[in-house]
C-alpha cells in the first residue's frame, strides 16, 4: 500500500497566531508530503508494503534509519496535526480526573509541556502520554516517536523541530508553545484515551 498526505482538520488560517498559514503550507505542503514521498518510495517492494504505518516504524526501528526516520516523522506529523484545533475542545470526564491526579488541572498540565518543551535541547517531540494506568510527560528526540512503544499511548504531541515555528516565532520557542499549547486538541486526546491503543495514521 502507499499511505497519502492527510488533510488537515482544519483550514489553514485557523491556527492563528500560534501557527500562520504560511508555517502550514511549508511544515503539512511540503515538510509532511516528503516524510510520506520517501516511507512510500522505500517500501516499494518491500514485505512491509501492505502494513499500517505503525507496523512500517517498528520493523524498521533499529533496521533501517531511513525508512524510520521517515515512517517516524510521518506518524509523528499526522498526529500532530490532530493534536491541534482551531476551536476551544474539552476533555472528557475520564481524562480531566487523570489530568488532575498527575498534574492538578489542565493549566498546570500545560505549564509542564510549556516548560518540557522550552528546555528540550535541539529537535524532537513533547508528548502527553498514557503509561500503566496514569498520564506522563514524555520527550523524544530528532525523528523519534511513541507510535511503537509497547505500553505507552499518546494522547498529544507538539512539534518542537524549528520549522514548527520559526517563520512565526523565530528562535522564539517558549513563545510558541505559550501559544500553540491553547490550540491543543483535547476530544482527540480523550479518545486517544477512551481507545486505549494507539492512533493510526489513516490509509
Amino acid at each position: 500500500m502507499a499511505f497519502d498526505l492527510i488533510d488537515l482538520p482544519y483550514e489553514k488560517t485557523a491556527l492563528n497566531p500560534a501557527i500562520s498559514e504560511e508555517t502550514l503550507n511549508y511544515h503539512h505542503g511540503k515538510h509532511h508530503k516528503a516524510y510520506i514521498d520517501k516511507t512510500n518510495k522505500a517500501i516499494e517492494d518491500k514485505s512491509t508494503s501492505d502494513d499500517s504505518l505503525i507496523a512500517v516504524i517498528k520493523s524498521a526501528r533499529g533496521s533501517d534509519q531511513g525508512l524510520f526516520n521517515n515512517s517516524a516523522q510521518s506518524w509523528n506529523h499526522g498526529f500532530y496535526w490532530h493534536s491541534l484545533a482551531s476551536e476551544e475542545t474539552a476533555a472528557s470526564d475520564e481524562l480531566t480526573s487523570m489530568i488532575k491526579s498527575a498534574f492538578g488541572s489542565v493549566d498546570e498540565l500545560k505549564d509542564k509541556l510549556k516548560e518540557r518543551g522550552a528546555g528540550h535541547f535541539a529537535s524532537g517531540w513533547v508528548w502527553l502520554a498514557e503509561k500503566n494506568g496514569e498520564l506522563t510527560i514524555m520527550e523524544t528526540h530528532d525523528g523519534d516517536t511513541l507510535a511503537d512503544q509497547e505500553g505507552i499511548n499518546p494522547l498529544l504531541t507538539i512539534d518542537l523541530w524549528e520549522h514548527a515555528y520559526y517563520l512565526d516565532h523565530q528562535n522564539a520557542r517558549p513563545e510558541y508553545l505559550e501559544q500553540v499549547t491553547d490550540k491543543l486538541n483535547w476530544s482527540f486526546a480523550s479518545e486517544n484515551l477512551a481507545r486505549g491503543t494507539t492512533w493510526e495514521y489513516p490509509g
